[in-house]
């Protein structure tokens, strides 16, 4: 049963599923249309929301970059590489491979969600190029599929963009809302359990999606011999001319000289300052991370420029969802949305309202940030009017924002770009795979809310 049902989304998206950047346009369009149509706005005054909005992101495109590049710039470094080539070489069967490179992409979104994304491509592609060496038959779309669907709990973590941003000092909704600390939202044993229960169910769904053997694609020989040099370049750090200009540039101490100042700025912001974590600081350790486990600063660079190449579909695609914000805020499209479910919830079901249209709203704004400020104002008001939960309220707009990203297809773009496959290809798994996460994270608010 479970295998019919997959294979018809599979063939569905293999036919009809555009490149991600194609979507990003069309997502365009229809919230362009949707303003006209349903909200009044004037077809001159929706172009002129879009074009004002169209650069509303850049600061928070300019993290995201950030993340992805530092987040990738760590997982080449040579400890951590070949500490993913180890696991990958503990793989013993298919079933194994699924459900471990699922586990280990959960673990990494617990901690960093640009890590997560960036280790889900590389894993997934260590692990299937160890499987064909070793002769296992595994289908190689479906391995990414489970690696990415472990990312499925980032917003559950240390980095989830919404709970960092309510615990932040100064945020937009302070004076609605206060500061509410991670240990009344991603700390809670409700948030915690979750997580977890998505963390250790989600590799065995991902198991059962696979298609008969005859019907597997391994890795492409093409990825192999990629890989073999790509691995020369990400893992050696070798001079040329032994010139004063060049030790200096493989000269180790450095990096040590950057990674001691850092920590000490580190220090002084959480232990002085007594300020938390945030995107920036995150981004800043991982930063350092990279630093000190790069052999040299030109070994660093060498590992920017060849993460550099998976930046792009972000920095082109970024300002179109910022565009599309920017209509659904300003024709108040959001709005009318929102209001579709919260206008009968009570304190009790608003947490399921929040999740149901967060979930809907990230297709058209695929950023916790971007979509926290549409929504959060919102479900902030209807919270404090009907006395809700407000950590739950938030973290239930949290939880709808991280299921739909499973098919978002800007949110996979890294995974692909590592992973060499198109997003048609994944598609079909992605459907399944949110929706089991879908029916733990609404188990997981009925258990919080009613028990």
């Amino acid at each position: 049963m479970i295998q019919s049902i997959t294979s018809f989304f599979v063939s569905l998206f293999n036919r009809w599923m555009p490149d991600a950047f194609v979507v990003a346009v069309v997502l365009t369009i229809l919230t362009y249309a949707m303003a006209v149509l349903f909200t009044g706005s004037g077809v001159g005054e929706t172009a002129i929301m879009w074009g004002d909005s169209f650069w509303n992101l850049l600061r928070f495109t300019g993290q995201v970059v950030l993340t992805l590049l530092f987040g990738h710039v760590v997982a080449h470094t040579p400890p951590v590489h070949k500490l993913l080539g180890k696991l990958a070489g503990l793989v013993k069967s298919a079933p194994m491979a699924y459900g471990f490179a699922c586990l280990i992409t959960g673990i990494c979104a617990l901690f960093s969600w640009g890590l997560s994304l960036i280790v889900g491509g590389i894993i997934a592609r260590a692990i299937g190029e160890s499987c064909k060496r070793n002769n296992i038959v595994i289908h190689y779309p479906l391995l990414v599929s489970a690696s990415y669907s472990g990312f499925a709990i980032w917003h559950l973590g240390i980095s989830g963009t919404i709970p960092l941003t309510v615990a932040t000092e100064g945020h937009f909704l302070q004076d609605a809302m206060g500061l509410i600390p991670f240990s009344e939202t991603v700390f809670t044993p409700w948030s915690l359990g979750i997580a977890f229960a998505t963390l250790f169910t989600l590799p065995f769904v991902m198991t059962r999606l696979r298609p008969k053997d005859e019907e597997c694609e391994p890795v492409s020989d093409a990825l192999m011999a990629e890989t073999e040099a790509a691995d020369i370049d990400a893992i050696e750090d070798t001079e040329t001319e032994a010139t004063p200009a060049s030790r200096l540039d493989h000269w180790r101490p450095l990096n040590f000289i950057l990674v001691a100042a850092g920590l000490y700025f580190l220090f002084v912001h959480f232990d002085g300052r007594g300020k938390g974590l945030d995107l920036d600081i995150l981004n800043f350790g991982f930063f350092l991370l990279g630093i000190g486990l790069s052999n040299s600063l030109a070994h660093y660079m060498a590992l920017v420029n060849n993460a550099a190449r998976i930046v792009g579909p972000y920095l082109l695609q970024y300002p179109f969802y910022a565009g599309i914000a920017g209509i659904m805020a300003l024709s108040g499209l959001a709005q009318m949305l929102v209001d579709v479910f919260v206008a009968y919830a009570t304190a009790d079901t608003l947490p399921f309202a929040a999740f149901i249209s967060a979930s809907i709203l990230n297709i058209f704004i695929p950023t916790g940030g971007g979509q926290w400020a549409v929504q959060g104002p919102i479900m902030i008001d209807a919270a404090k009017t009907l006395e809700a939960d407000l950590p739950l309220v938030s973290m239930a707009v949290a939880l709808g924002d991280q299921l739909t990203n499973l098919i978002q297809p800007i949110v996979i773009v890294p995974v692909l770009a590592i992973a060499g496959l198109h997003i048609r290809q994944v598609m079909g798994y992605m459907v399944m795979a949110m929706a089991w996460c879908g029916l733990v994270f609404l188990l997981g608010l009925a258990v919080i809310i009613f028990l």
